[in-house]
């Protein structure tokens, strides 16, 4: 059965967790006009200019979930409801779909973070990295829980209090790329890729790596990294 395309935009989080998202950044944007966030993503190695709009990006290209498989479900699709997780309440979309699974990539949730990361990692020491990922992606796969209707969900202060904490551990110079590597690699690999075998007993209509259940970490992972900075 077909899935019409404008049904994979939509709102991931209740409206009262996109405005608390959005006066983080407007407290971004405050700490930017001081620059404070300006030096910040310099030591992560971007333009300063760029640091809150990254970010912003971030939670708009969340409602964006790009679609590559459809797998059938083996449990009865659940749609349309508010599921709560750890206090954040995550919106379920009222697709039309029959015992079926569509497997999407999360724009603000996966692509735009992988992509950071990427031009992140020849800054950082390999090594660090490639523990720091490994790490995060164990535990972070053993703090994922399968939600039904929703997919695989993290709490979403967890993955950036552990990625900082193991950064400072690894590379103290270095710790807001590590943090960040790790962090966002780390969840998009041990809750999602990891656990991919589990979604067709969820009953979720779009189980969307890097999006709903793992994203809050993802972007609160981002803010973390820049604060170490």
């Amino acid at each position: 059965m077909r899935v019409k395309t404008h049904h994979l935009f939509y709102p991931r989080i209740a409206v009262s967790f996109i405005a608390l998202f959005f006066l983080i950044l407007i407290a971004l944007f405050f700490l930017a006009s001081l620059g404070i966030i300006g030096i910040a993503f310099q030591k992560l190695g971007f333009p300063p200019e760029y640091s809150v709009l990254l970010l912003l990006l971030s939670l708009i290209g969340s409602y964006v979930n790009i679609p590559v498989k459809r797998i059938e479900s083996r449990t009865r699709v659940v749609s349309g409801v508010a599921i709560d997780f750890y206090g954040f309440r995550y919106i379920i979309p009222p697709l039309q779909v029959k015992q079926s699974t569509i497997i999407a990539i999360n724009l603000g949730g996966a692509v735009i973070p992988v992509i950071v990361s990427v031009l992140l990692i020849p800054r950082a020491n390999p090594a660090d990295v490639l523990l720091g990922v490994s790490v995060m992606s164990i535990l972070i796969h053993m703090i994922a829980r399968p939600v039904r209707g929703l997919g695989i969900a993290v709490p979403a202060l967890l993955p950036p209090l552990m990625s900082a904490a193991l950064a400072l551990m690894l590379s103290p110079q270095q710790a807001p790329i590590i943090a960040y590597i790790s962090g966002t690699l780390g969840s998009l690999i041990g809750a999602d890729l990891l656990n991919l075998k589990k979604i067709p007993e969820l009953g979720t209509p779009v189980a969307s790596i890097g999006g709903a259940g793992t994203f809050d970490g993802i972007f609160l992972t981002g803010i973390i990294s820049v604060l170490l900075a």
